[in-house]
């Protein structure tokens, strides 16, 4: 059988990019989540209801996060409630179930229901290419927050893992003083090969009264009580990590210190993108899985 009808169910503009990309190259698409005033291209219909939705499909992708805390499908566009229970209820058997930040409660539903699931966010080709809109949204927050240019201000990056190296490398691209913390000596020595100016863990306090604006990409509290007492009261905090972040909000408030929790940029900044970026990563999936 030939995986290509899709049903798109709840998400944000993502998952409405995801649709559109997915019809561009020919396959059935089909969409249920979404209110009146949400476009699609032409030729992707909206179910009347969950059944309609699911009927002869093969492909079903949920958006990120796919469900809220009550089990319910993460639908910001539209107002219906959508209860996972009753997605799992009507699912038929060899139609395969995608979505972001599948828990195990939800996993552990599927298996009652014997519907294959998959977290395109566990990818990693997933979590490489997300990390450019990731990294572009937070140079342009920087960009509105900064009284000064980008060019030839001191950043510093906490963190080297995926986002922090794409954004280190956009940053010096568009002439920043780039510095990177790190607390692997390995990860300092590609810091150093990159032309990056290094700083270890231990000795970050010493440095953080330099920076202009500082990008966390840490997730755990790397800005600690002590740690921001160091830190200019112009210099800016932008915070990409998953709550609750690297930052002692309340400490940094206290001092004067803006944060800015820049949560699921891609989605904000680069929809277009990012739907593509999950296309290819299911598309991916299925090829793995031979079907």
């Amino acid at each position: 059988m030939r995986f290509n009808k899709v049903l798109v169910l709840g998400g944000d503009r993502r998952i409405v990019s995801l649709a559109n990309c997915f019809n561009q190259e020919g396959y059935d698409v089909l969409a249920y989540g979404f209110g009146e005033g949400t476009e699609f291209d032409g030729g992707i219909v909206k179910a009347k209801d969950l059944k309609e939705a699911l009927s002869c499909r093969n492909i079903v992708v949920m958006g990120i996060p796919a469900l809220d805390e009550n089990m319910n499908l993460v639908a910001p566009m539209s107002n219906e409630r959508i209860a996972f229970c009753d997605v799992l209820k009507a699912m038929k058997k060899g139609q395969i179930l995608f979505g972001g930040k599948i828990s195990q409660k939800s996993k552990d539903m599927c298996k009652i229901y014997n519907i294959e699931v998959y977290d395109y966010l566990q990818r990693e080709e997933f979590a490489v290419l997300n990390a450019v809109p990731s990294a572009e949204g937070a140079i342009e927050i920087a960009m509105r927050e900064l009284p000064v240019t980008i060019h030839e201000s001191k950043c510093l990056v906490l963190g080297f893992g995926r986002i922090g190296k794409v954004l280190s490398k956009d940053l010096k691209g568009i002439g920043a003083n780039v510095y990177v913390e790190a607390r692997k000596f390995e990860d300092l020595s590609w810091i150093n090969a990159y032309g990056y100016n290094e700083i270890y863990l231990p000795q970050l306090k010493n440095y953080l009264p330099m920076f202009d604006v500082v990008f966390n990409t840490v997730p755990y509290e790397i800005l600690t009580d002590e740690m921001l007492k160091h830190i200019r009261k112009d210099c800016p905090v932008i915070d990409l990590a998953s709550l609750p972040g690297g930052v002692n909000d309340e400490k940094a408030e206290q001092e004067g210190i803006k944060v800015i929790h820049a949560l699921s940029l891609p989605g904000k900044s680069s929809p277009k993108t990012s739907g593509e970026i999950i296309k290819r990563t299911v598309q991916n999936i299925l090829s793995d899985m031979e079907v």
